[in-house]
């Protein structure tokens, strides 16, 4: 567990000491304790060593954790680093196609907490797409999870908004709607997608950054701001300007 002492601080360091150990711990979350390495001792801060001193190590170890956290964080390895421990699942098949064949060759096996959010969301939003648009779908999220701009989960990604009608980022967790899964072939689909793609089974890329994406039948306003990367099915898919970590 990390044990970081901010006794004897001044209110101002104080604040941004934990500022800075926030934004980690929000990143941490993610990746797990393996990112992590030792914090400086800050007992030393009524010792030999000043407040300024242990301010300027403190700033030193979490920008360089966060920097690490953050690269790791970028849309490719959200998809290839596999930080949900799921396991790739191609019953003996060596070469990936996004098709319903393909999907239908692999076997289906719950994930964690990530992959049942993902799941979800590919069930309400895209199970009667094509699998390359159920892919894409998915991206999006994944981008989403990459990008500083959104939540640092799939699930926070996904439930963004809910609790106020009609104004979360996936409709379907805010319509007012039982969510009941009443297709269990589509989900078993999608449970599939969900997984190859985190796995990194699946190749990552068919969107090109995207971050959004609407159907053919609207025309949002933010549509016309937003560069288009792709269509896919009765999906164009968008990439937001500066949601692309640098």
């Amino acid at each position: 567990m990390l044990n970081v002492k901010l006794v004897g601080l001044p209110s101002k360091t104080l604040r941004r000491s934990k500022a800075l150990l926030r934004q980690s711990f929000a990143l941490f979350s993610v990746l797990g304790a393996g990112f992590f390495a030792t914090p400086p001792e800050a007992e030393s801060v009524t010792g030999t060593k000043g407040s300024a001193e242990f301010q300027m190590e403190m700033d030193s170890w979490l920008s360089a954790l966060i920097s690490s956290e953050r690269e790791a964080l970028k849309p490719t390895s959200v998809a290839r680093s596999n930080p949900f421990n799921l396991s790739a699942n191609t019953s003996g098949e060596s070469s990936f196609e996004y098709s319903r064949d393909w999907l239908a060759s692999q076997q289906f096996v719950e994930g964690n907490e990530g992959w049942e959010c993902l799941t979800q969301a590919l069930y309400f939003e895209a199970r009667g797409e094509s699998v390359k648009g159920q892919f894409a779908v998915a991206e999006v999220i994944l981008n989403r999870v990459a990008s500083p701009l959104y939540p640092n989960s799939i699930c926070e990604v996904v439930n963004q908004g809910t609790g106020k009608k009609f104004q979360c980022q996936f409709t379907y967790t805010c319509d007012g709607r039982a969510e009941k899964i009443n297709e269990p072939k589509a989900h078993e689909r999608v449970g599939k997608v969900a997984a190859a793609i985190l796995t990194g089974t699946a190749p990552f890329g068919l969107t090109k950054g995207a971050t959004h994406y609407h159907t053919k039948a609207v025309n949002p306003r933010w549509a016309r701001k937003f560069p288009r990367t792709a269509t896919y099915g009765a999906h164009h898919f968008y990439r937001q300007p500066g949601a692309s970590r640098s």
